[in-house]
């Protein structure tokens, strides 16, 4: 709820100003909204796997300066070591003045007058921000909530038992009461999904990557020195527990027996902590790191949503989440191609690096490819070739887009690849889903 009421407020703040100019703003949003939604709901690029953890420092994090336009001020600042959060060496991975200085340059704010909401979003091009709850929701780059919400949406619609309000398709699916209260547990399910679980993931992999952030991505809240040590520790036990609490509530409220949402719940906190966390830190193994973020993003928000609204009784509801999740460590091996050579530098073996680009990026379009064939062939195996024939005119573009985009050069158009194809696989994990809730099992 808190984090809701900030989006408002701050929204509301952003576009403050003369008519003209609040146009201005309000165009520049819209048209940065449409391409957020886009990348975010179609791709995971907001939760990089190409960080390394190095030993967290004894002392809490200073506060360093802000700028109205650029954090540059920040990198100048750095030399003085009263401003500088982490120790002025080098050695043993340790960050310096001088590293930061060689690093990916300031994080300069967007022209076109979205640099509030891409600061809200947690995007680059951000203004610099000095109001705290500005700052907890950028640490949770709510740009990366929607693909946990339109996976809990798949869940509902694999279900089976989603009720609408007035459904235009059937005349026995119109109570509205029923569908207010389904759409009411739905939103619930959703805030569970992107705001509390999602923002502890990306808050708690932002405390954990701070000391390669300043180098990478200096800008970001906690290697800038915009929120404190404790401010940081309190909102990754707040996430974490209040969505344990939603998820305990979301089982009560539908009778559950054995508290699934709850247990879900717990099991994708654990991965999100082990992905990020020594000693085992997934993220640094290019397998294990990518297939545990492709299974976050799919598998963990479709058992969600289906959990809420049906039953996980049977293996197809398991097995299908589970095959998408193999896409997804294709999209997620996509985010690493423009990071190379800082990984090589980390000593991290993401998928490039251990096998080479040309070898990784048919990894990429082949385990994104295939794994939907297999699909759409399961899903004509049970007679449902409507669909299978719908989620094959859904395949073809993809493969046009990683002939045409990915094969020649990942790294120049890593971006314009996700923004073009994975609008069709998105929605080919909608159909697969629905027609999980029409078909009948029994048979």
């Amino acid at each position: 709820f808190l984090i809701v009421v900030a989006v408002v407020v701050a929204l509301s703040r952003t576009i403050q100003g003369p008519r003209t100019q609040q146009l201005t703003k309000i165009t520049s949003i819209m048209k940065l909204g449409t391409i957020a939604t886009i990348l975010s709901a179609t791709s995971v690029a907001g939760f990089s796997t190409n960080n390394a953890f190095v030993a967290r420092p004894t002392s809490s994090l200073a506060m360093m300066p802000q700028s109205s336009k650029t954090t540059s001020s920040i990198h100048s600042a750095s030399s003085d070591k009263t401003f500088y959060p982490f120790a002025e060496t080098s050695s043993n991975g340790k960050i310096s003045s001088t590293m930061l200085e060689s690093s990916n340059g300031p994080n300069s704010e967007a022209e076109d007058g979205s640099a509030g909401v891409r600061q809200l979003l947690g995007v680059k091009g951000a203004s610099a921000e000095t109001d705290i709850w500005k700052i907890r929701l950028q640490l949770t780059k709510p740009v990366t909530w929607i693909p946990l919400v339109w996976g809990v949406m798949c869940g509902a619609a694999a279900s089976g038992n989603y009720h609408w309000m007035w459904n235009p398709f059937d005349p026995n699916d119109r109570d509205i009461m029923l569908g207010l209260t389904d759409a009411s547990k739905g939103f619930v399910a959703m805030i569970l999904a992107g705001p509390f679980l999602t923002g502890y993931t990306q808050t708690i992999n932002d405390w954990y990557d701070r000391e390669i952030d300043a180098i990478n991505e200096p800008y970001r809240p906690i290697p800038s020195g915009a929120i404190s040590e404790g401010e940081v520790i309190f909102q990754i036990w707040f996430l974490l527990l209040g969505g344990l609490g939603i998820a305990y509530g979301l089982d009560v409220w539908a009778g559950h027996d054995i508290p699934s949402v709850l247990l879900l719940s717990i099991f994708g906190s654990w991965i999100s902590y082990i992905y990020s966390a020594p000693p085992l830190k997934l993220k640094q193994n290019g397998w294990a790191g990518n297939y545990a973020l492709g299974a976050s993003y799919i598998s963990l928000p479709w058992w969600c949503g289906q959990a809420v609204f049906g039953t996980l009784d049977k293996p197809v509801y398991w097995v299908l989440p589970v095959l998408y999740s193999i896409a997804g460590l294709g999209i997620a091996i996509v985010n690493d191609f423009k990071s190379i050579e800082g990984d090589r530098e980390m000593g991290l073996q993401s998928l490039p690096v251990a096998f080479g680009v040309d070898t990784a990026k048919w990894i990429c379009a082949g385990s994104v490819t295939v794994t939907q064939l297999g699909v759409a062939a399961y899903l004509y195996a049970i007679h449902e070739p409507i669909y299978a024939a719908i989620l094959l005119a859904l395949i073809l573009p993809q493969m046009y887009f990683q002939a045409t985009l990915l094969l020649p050069d990942p790294i120049e158009n890593d971006v314009k690849y996700q923004a073009s194809a994975q609008p069709f696989l998105v929605f080919g994990i909608l159909a697969t889903a629905l027609c999980v809730g029409h078909h009948d099992f029994s048979v």
